[in-house]
């Protein structure tokens, strides 16, 4: 396996009982007791002596990796929708963090509602958070700290609903250096450790994402899915996804149907404006693309590297799940120069703080 899959794999496990315990230290470590009760309970459920449906069937006879398929995050997922739509009470005091018997609760309602949680199992969750894009843009003021130019034509793989293509939208507070416009849709201040990023100039030639299955944010309905993925306890988020569905209203970002590595290899194709440098951008998606797309992206991104020049750049910024550190890795790769892999952050999974560890 090459280096680049292995760091994308890495510590996902094909054990179901494993699975859901990761995420259960995952959502503690992350400031989410609530979600990790969820999945806790359906974790209890799961070891059940006695059968279940096909909901439960289905999850304990998993037909993939269940950490890399995020299957714990799917079924917590079906259960948060229940409780959002209000067509499940007996979820509220669980969700309202009140003390009760978690198991039994969920154990009641997945037998009531079988056939309404079994589709939350047919795809991974679309959890598209805006503040993420917090790591984008600093990993961008560090690139054109080495010297690269600093207005970017970005490029997103995975962009679900398209909230990180918006970015130009959004203001940030990064340990001081602020970026974006005074009227932004959006203001960032995640918690900051560390030196700061390289204060300067950042700005948008382009802004272009793929998905296999985009999501319409003016789509109520898709919408609410999206709600779904929101951990529960991370209120702010909710009122980040209102500001975005705005947003998108109001212009929608650039975002195609598309496959991950087709998308990269065509883009790639096309000509690079000089003076900017061409980023290749995902926020918790490798785990989902298949292992020969990633092939493919890696190839293709090295192949146009060696074709980068100082004037038309290439960089590569990847925020994936570190699963031993119960965390968000922020990794950079940029041509010419800097073809391997450096670590500049460590991350909150959606954004509260960001802990900067970039060589000077």
């Amino acid at each position: 396996m090459a280096q680049d899959e292995k760091r994308f794999t890495q510590g996902f496990g094909g054990d179901v009982a494993q699975a859901f315990a990761n995420q259960v230290a995952y959502c503690r470590s992350n400031g989410a007791p609530i979600t990790a009760r969820v999945v806790a309970a359906v974790a209890a459920v799961l070891d059940d002596a006695g059968p279940g449906g096909p909901f439960l069937t289905r999850i304990r006879d998993w037909q993939g990796m269940p950490l890399a398929d995020a299957l714990p995050l799917r079924a917590a997922g079906g259960l948060h929708a229940l409780h959002l739509s209000g067509r499940e009470p007996a979820l509220a005091p669980l969700y309202a963090g009140e003390a009760v018997d978690d198991a039994a609760i969920v154990r009641d309602v997945i037998a009531r509602r079988d056939e309404d949680l079994v589709p939350w199992l047919d795809g991974p969750p679309q959890t598209n958070e805006a503040g993420r894009s917090s790591n984008f843009v600093a990993a961008m003021l560090w690139l054109a700290g080495q010297g690269l130019p600093s207005r970017f034509e970005c490029l997103e793989v995975g962009s679900s609903a398209g909230i990180n293509l918006m970015i130009d939208r959004y203001r940030y507070d990064l340990g001081g250096v602020t970026v974006g416009p005074r009227d932004a849709a959006m203001v960032f201040t995640p918690e900051w450790r560390g030196a700061p990023p390289p204060d300067g100039p950042v700005s948008f030639a382009s802004l272009k994402g793929c998905d296999v299955a985009p999501v319409d944010l003016t789509d109520p309905a898709q919408a609410l899915r999206l709600r779904a993925y929101i951990w529960p306890e991370h209120t702010v988020r909710f009122a980040r996804l209102d500001a975005a569905i705005a947003a998108a209203n109001a212009q929608a970002p650039d975002l195609v149907a598309m496959n991950a590595a087709d998308f990269v290899e065509r883009q790639l194709a096309r000509p690079q404006a000089e003076a900017t440098t061409r980023v290749l951008m995902h926020s918790i998606v490798m785990q989902y693309v298949p292992e020969d797309q990633r092939r493919r992206i890696t190839a293709a991104m090295e192949a146009a590297g060696a074709q980068a020049t100082p004037d038309k750049a290439l960089a590569w910024i990847s925020v994936e799940a570190d699963r031993t550190l119960l965390g968000h890795a922020l990794q950079v790769r940029y041509w010419p120069g800097g073809e391997e892999w450096r670590l500049l952050a460590r991350s909150h999974a959606h954004g509260a703080w960001i802990e900067w560890q970039a060589p000077a």
